[in-house]
């Protein structure tokens, strides 16, 4: 039954959302719903989303190589030796984990030519000590990948939800978007080998996604969940007399369910819902994109809020689905009436 109910609903889909914010119809839905019900409903209180620790709490201690202190002159000749000496300065050794990160791409990407030079001039010794570093530094790259990704204040300000739902997701840009692939290529490239980088680029895709909406669609995922929820419990409080049609017989009820069914729940509700997929995609596929490039270095703290994260974020999504097989099983015959109509 549940096969046949939803293509209708998807057909339905392009009916228009109307001139009510999204809070505002999920309320007049349920609200409308529960009259002929004869239920009483509440709304639903609004909880705390899950909040990403500070950025402070996320960062993975790196350790320090041979080359903290080095004396770059040692390099002349080399490319290397600007990066060494940008590394060793002052502002160097208090870089962001952004700017930490893309000085170590330019030491991985330099260091190959730099170590040939050396050897090639009989610098033995300081060749080993680059190779040393080189190695290490390929084992952190991951953690260095985190700190500067998943782990900085960008991405929690991304994650931090609004007050109020608005219009969303009527408004959103497709900026995040970008800039979140630009960085799981970027990742992907970099532990792939590939250590060059654009810092005016990365700093920028950094922006951009602290201005992301990954916050607003938890919390539109979560209202939408707790209004359905209400309704749920709407129509199983009237199920405990058992189903609202029988055969051969239909309430005066009926209709009007089904044309509250059909204009508040598949005319404005559900197009709602589509919309949350599609963004939920546009988001949450690079993310975890990049959080699967990252999974051996995750900490602790970020895979317990990950975990909670996608918990209401499965919830959350099939509400819609759980609510339609709520009205299946209170509308029972009455169903074939509603898929004529």
């Amino acid at each position: 039954m549940l096969r046949r109910w939803l293509p209708l609903l998807l057909l339905l889909l392009i009916a228009g959302c109307g001139g009510q914010n999204p809070e505002t119809r999920l309320e007049t839905y349920t609200t409308r719903l529960a009259r002929p019900l004869d239920v009483e409903i509440t709304a639903p209180a609004r909880s705390p989303l899950p909040a990403l620790p500070r950025a402070e709490a996320l960062q993975i201690p790196t350790t320090r190589s041979a080359l903290d202190g080095m004396d770059f002159l040692r390099l002349r000749g080399c490319a290397l030796q600007a990066t060494v000496a940008r590394r060793n300065s002052t502002l160097g050794r208090i870089a962001p984990p952004s700017q930490r990160l893309l000085l170590e791409l330019s030491f991985l990407h330099e260091a190959p030519p730099c170590i040939d030079k050396l050897r090639d001039d009989g610098e033995d010794e300081l060749a080993t000590v680059l190779e040393v570093a080189q190695k290490q530094k390929k084992s952190q790259l991951p953690a260095l990948i985190f700190n500067a990704t998943l782990g900085t204040r960008e991405f929690r300000d991304f994650w931090r939800g609004g007050e109020h739902l608005g219009n969303y997701p009527e408004q959103t840009s497709s900026l995040v978007v970008t800039a979140l692939e630009y960085v799981v290529e970027s990742s992907r490239r970099w532990l792939g080998g590939d250590y060059t980088a654009d810092a005016s680029e990365f700093e920028l895709a950094l922006s951009d996604i602290s201005r992301g909406d990954g916050g607003e669609l938890l919390q539109a995922l979560g209202r939408q969940e707790a209004w359905l929820a209400v309704a749920n419990e709407a129509i199983d409080e009237r199920l405990k007399a058992g189903e609202l049609c029988r055969a051969g017989l239909e309430p005066k009820a009926a209709p009007i369910l089904r044309t509250v069914v059909q204009k508040y729940f598949v005319g404005e509700v559900q197009p709602w819902s589509a919309a949350l997929n599609q963004r939920y995609h546009a988001l949450l596929d690079p993310m975890e994109t990049l959080e699967g490039q990252l999974a051996s270095v995750r900490p602790q703290a970020y895979r317990q809020w990950q975990q909670q994260r996608t918990a209401l974020l499965e919830a959350s999504r099939s509400a819609p689905a759980l609510h339609v097989r709520r009205l299946q099983a209170l509308l029972g015959p009455c169903y074939a009436e509603f898929q004529r109509n």
